[in-house]
């Protein structure tokens, strides 16, 4: 029941993190394993939830510092619903589409520069719609800490978009 629950939004946070198809659905899955295995551990102070996507996290932030590069896919590629080449207006345009393919990769490049922990606040917040609260819970810091992160986060990529653009 749980993997069923939690599996989409597991693929689409590893997905966020690494950036290839492949490798998010490996890493979610080996998270459920590793769950499942240490189940005995879990505390009932927190949720599963909570418990279950600080686990998923730690193995993108190991699979992420294992990597050399990190394969930045354009936003067309993300799981989900939308699909920027479904809309039926001018911006379905190939001029429009190769740009926002080439803003996908910047953003993502952008991204992947920032340090590992105001990635996981910038994604779980972002892609994730998690509170400040899950946030700090799941990156077991304080709830100030994260919007620090957040707020740095936000920061960085003004400056760097700005500069690229």
């Amino acid at each position: 029941m749980l993997v069923e629950k939690y599996k989409r939004k597991a693929y689409r946070i590893a997905f966020a993190f690494i950036r290839d198809r492949e490798e998010a659905r490996d890493i979610s899955q080996e998270a459920f394993l590793r769950a499942y295995t240490h189940l005995k551990t879990f505390d009932l102070r927190s949720t599963f939830y909570t418990w279950f996507y600080r686990i998923l996290v730690n193995l993108c932030v190991d699979r992420k510092r294992r990597q050399a590069k990190w394969i930045m896919a354009s936003l067309d590629d993300a799981p989900g619903d939308f699909r920027s080449s479904e809309i039926a207006d001018e911006s379905s345009r190939p001029d429009h589409e190769a740009a926002a393919r080439q803003m996908s990769a910047q953003i993502g490049k952008v991204l992947a520069s920032l340090p590992a922990k105001q990635r996981t606040a910038f994604l779980l917040r972002n892609n994730e719609g998690l509170s400040i609260s899950e946030i700090a819970k799941i990156m077991r810091t304080a709830e100030g800490t994260v919007k620090v992160h957040l707020h740095r986060a936000v920061v960085a990529l003004r400056q760097k978009l700005a500069g690229a653009g």
